[in-house]
């Protein structure tokens, strides 16, 4: 099966700046579509960035323009740049994979998920 494990939250002050990893193993037709979401306390998990099987990237509005995701040619790591951090930022940031192929910010299409790695961002 798929596993995927984070690395590299922490804390930063506002509008300073974080790279996210993720590092995927397993069959390679059930990682075709990743995505980074994100869950702040007493919120519903939310997609933030993703990648589909084409290789479109999409992002969630709020860091469109702030967040940068990528991913290799052999779909094993996906990298998220988070700059210009906001407090609302804050939050548990997930890896997510899927054997879907579109719809890359919707949580339901994602079978295989990392424990989290937690982004705090200070005023």
């Amino acid at each position: 099966s798929v596993q995927v494990v984070e690395s590299g939250g922490g804390s930063v002050q506002a509008g300073g700046s974080l790279r996210l990893s993720c590092a995927a193993s397993g069959p390679t037709d059930e990682r075709k579509m990743m995505a980074w979401f994100r869950q702040a306390p007493g919120k519903e998990r939310e997609g933030v960035a993703g990648i589909e099987n084409d290789g479109s990237v999409l992002y969630a509005s709020s860091v469109k323009g702030r967040f940068t995701s990528s991913r290799d040619n052999a779909k094993s790591t996906l990298r998220l740049q988070m700059n210009d951090l906001k407090p609302d930022d804050t939050a548990v940031y997930y890896c997510a994979a899927s054997r879907m192929s579109r719809d890359a910010l919707d949580r339901g299409m994602y079978a295989y998920w990392g424990q989290g790695t937690k982004v705090t961002v200070s005023s």
